[in-house]
């Protein structure tokens, strides 16, 4: 059979970001929910915890091959388009002053939900960042995507020529403690650059390969209480808080949010192209990702996860995260347009369009399941367990967010946002033959 496609109308382009936004939300969860049920190092090291047979190293590399990074690189992307998406609708509406005025208030208020968020509910929160980060692009929005694919290009490519240049200092760092401990084997005094290779060596296995001691303790920290809870928290916020805006996961949040802001400009993420150019783009996207992932996943798994090793084998994270992520983009532009499996898409765009209520009920899951004073089941799941309860938020998300929006206009969270933003309440309820839309302006 099939499938027909039809021409793409003012609606149709919204919905195709919604359906977008939703998915990498949704997508986002199987990595977040690692993160939040396993101890921090265990994150990328399954000989620390939550299993390493057969079927939790399979579960781990279909995480690594096909999703780690791509969906939060989709979120990025569509995070910078958002911004172009709100820009070009508030200018309709409103003077040039003022609508970048708004744009800025609503970045601000992102900023301060996300380090809320992050300090009290949960420490993996991306919502400060892309709240930053977005500041600093907006004046990015009226750059030809040309020039943003090569500024986001040149930024992508610069990041990994550092993470293999951490690589080669790790390794020599490794080398001179080596060297070091040879040297105060033999009972003779290491000299201050020794001691220090020593130190620093020291620290960074330390960190990649806690003792189970270490790790224990930070399992019963988030079990045994809020205090507990925040024993952990803090260091991860100020850590991720108080960085500079130039360090590696900054760069790679706002090079993707420009390659979001050139794509919605160029009408691929509205799904404005043919099929046949989704269809290439998905081709290509997987015909590139997927052999490099798996390699890289090869490897790190035939080093057994050897620090040093690893960095080398994540060398071309970047090509493979972004590649595989425009694939997914694809096929899913592809799923709307052939006005097919509206069941989920529909599903889809709701959660979309309450991404900010669904992240944060996301974040309010991992803390009633795995923290105290919740259920307190942190360290207890496998790695391939904690699947079903993504699985139980996937449900969640796909089946409140079209009731919700059925009455409401906004999610809780955007109708706060949106009514901060503008300084003003905003009309919560539906009026009839009114569409719920995140973006509207005015």
């Amino acid at each position: 059979m099939s499938l027909a496609f039809e021409p793409v109308s003012s609606d149709a382009r919204l919905r195709t970001l919604d359906v977008l936004r939703g998915a990498a939300l949704l997508g986002i969860a199987l990595m977040n929910i690692v993160f939040s049920g396993l101890p921090f190092a265990a994150y990328a090291n399954p000989n620390l915890w939550g299993g390493n047979d057969s079927l939790n190293m399979g579960v781990l590399a279909v995480q690594w091959i096909l999703f780690d990074g791509k969906m939060r690189a989709l979120f990025s992307m569509m995070f910078g388009a958002g911004i172009v998406l709100f820009m070009e609708r508030a200018l309709a509406r409103e003077n040039s002053v003022r609508a970048a005025d708004l744009l800025m208030r609503r970045l601000l208020w992102l900023t301060l939900f996300g380090a809320l968020h992050g300090w009290l509910i949960w420490a993996g929160d991306i919502l400060y960042s892309y709240g930053l980060f977005g500041l600093l692009i907006v004046p990015m929005r009226n750059v030809s995507p040309r020039k943003l694919l090569i500024t986001a290009g040149v930024a992508l490519v610069l990041l990994s020529l550092a993470g293999v240049g951490r690589g080669f200092s790790q390794r020599s760092t490794r080398n001179a403690a080596i060297a070091a401990r040879a040297v105060e084997a033999q009972g003779r005094p290491l000299t201050k650059e020794q001691q220090d290779a020593k130190k620093k060596w020291d620290e960074a296995y330390n960190a990649a390969l806690p003792s189970k001691e270490k790790l224990q303790e930070e399992v019963d920290n988030y079990r045994k209480g809020y205090g507990g809870v925040m024993t952990q928290r803090a260091p991860i916020m100020r850590k991720f808080n108080f960085l500079p805006v130039y360090f590696p996961g900054g760069v790679d949040i706002w090079a993707l949010m420009l390659i979001g802001m050139a794509l919605f400009k160029l009408g691929v993420l509205q799904g404005e192209r043919s099929p046949g150019f989704y269809v290439r783009l998905a081709l290509a996207g997987y015909a590139i990702g997927i052999p490099v992932n798996a390699l890289s996943t090869y490897g790190m798994f035939s080093s057994n996860f050897d620090i040093v090793a690893t960095m080398f084998w994540n060398a071309p994270y970047q090509i493979g995260r972004v590649s595989v992520a425009l694939g997914h983009a694809s096929m899913l532009i592809l799923l709307v347009k052939s006005m097919r499996m509206r069941w989920i898409t529909d599903r889809l765009a709701a959660v979309g369009q309450m991404a900010f209520s669904n992240y944060i009920s996301h974040s309010l899951v991992y803390a009633l399941v795995f923290y105290a004073p919740g259920l307190r089941m942190m360290g207890q799941l496998q790695r391939y367990q904690l699947y079903y309860v993504v699985l139980g938020i996937w449900i969640l998300n796909l089946v409140w967010s079209p009731i919700w929006l059925r009455h409401f206009r906004f999610g809780p969270l955007e109708w706060c946002w949106r009514s901060l933003t503008y300084w003003k309440r905003q009309p919560m309820r539906r009026r009839s033959g009114v569409p719920a839309d995140v973006y509207a302006v005015g």
